[in-house]
């Protein structure tokens, strides 16, 4: 199923509920979640259903922590690990849906937006009765981190487009770009796509109680460093796994990749799951360098305020 075009102009919500459930990949906690439709500008809402239904919008101005993944919260209100789902209902098209919960994260499933991807086009999408809500901005904003180097640039354009360019140094990675515009394939090219870590992060990660949810069935690892198999065995081993190698390309033998670029195409999935934040479908390009979730959610908060001193002119 492909996205409606820029210029069919209603709102779409989803046909029926969906349910998930799983691990959260940093805290470790159990969640269910229930995909649900919404009425028409009603936006993409979480909410906290073990905390007396509390509502958490999916506005850039709710973002609270941004270390691996993106947590929003409203209130003693949390949902953590959002971007994957809001990239899957941003890039089918979803206007209008609320997301509930019944624990503090998102499940993992499979690391990528497949999972939504599967259950919703199964059915399609329901076109509502009221014209869809655009984000425009009046001029181009840039963000930048000058200690990392990374950049994201966000232009008015006629319809919505992202460019990224992911970037680690790795000589396993290289530099890989991806794009995307709605006659790119979201399900087929971007939705597929995993997310990934370095092997030399894992312990780390571990250490400071993230990916806590995390195995290697839901993530691509990557092996920058020359590793001896029997430490390779040892940190297997605290993920329950055996018998793992280093594939020639620098990859552990876990998973097998879609795309060389998978994990560009990951990050694009990423960007453009943190740009729904903006508080609805983007009319704009956006090209970013080595983006990640913090200067994603800040260049979406720029937008958020853009938007908000131009309606106060």
């Amino acid at each position: 199923m492909q996205p409606q075009s820029c210029f069919e102009m209603k709102q779409r919500t989803l046909k029926r509920a969906y349910e998930f459930e799983g691990k959260g990949l940093h805290t470790g906690t159990f969640s269910h979640m229930t995909l649900s439709p919404a009425p028409v500008d009603t936006g993409i809402v979480f909410v906290r259903t073990d905390m007396e239904d509390a509502q958490i919008p999916a506005l850039a101005e709710f973002v609270t922590t941004t270390a691996r993944s993106t947590t929003i919260a409203y209130g003693e209100a949390q949902a953590v690990t959002v971007e994957h789902i809001l990239s899957a209902l941003l890039g089918l098209g979803v206007d209008n849906a609320k997301i509930s919960l019944d624990n503090l994260e998102v499940p993992i499933l499979d690391g990528s937006a497949r999972p939504y991807i599967e259950a919703i086009t199964a059915d399609g999408l329901e076109e509502q009765d009221a014209e869809r809500r655009y984000v425009e901005i009046p001029e181009a904003i840039e963000i930048k981190d000058d200690e990392s180097g990374s950049w994201v640039r966000v232009e008015p354009a006629d319809a919505p487009s992202f460019d990224v360019t992911a970037d680690f140094g790795s000589r396993v990675l290289g530099v890989q770009t991806a794009h995307w515009d709605e006659d790119v394939d979201y399900p087929c090219e971007i939705g597929i796509c995993r997310t990934f870590v370095f092997l030399h992060e894992i312990e780390f990660l571990l250490s400071h109680g993230l990916i806590k949810g995390g195995d290697i069935d839901n993530a691509i690892i990557v092996v920058e460093k020359p590793v001896e198999q029997e430490h390779l065995d040892e940190i297997a081993s605290s993920l329950g796994y055996h018998g793992l190698f280093v594939t020639p390309e620098g990859y552990l033998s876990n998973l097998k990749l879609h795309f060389p670029n998978e994990c560009g195409r990951h990050k694009l999935l990423d960007i453009m799951g943190d740009f729904c934040l903006c508080g609805g479908r983007l009319r704009a390009k956006v090209t970013a360098y080595k983006p990640g979730h913090r200067i994603n959610t800040n260049a979406a908060k720029a937008v958020r305020k853009l938007l908000t001193t131009a309606s106060e002119e």
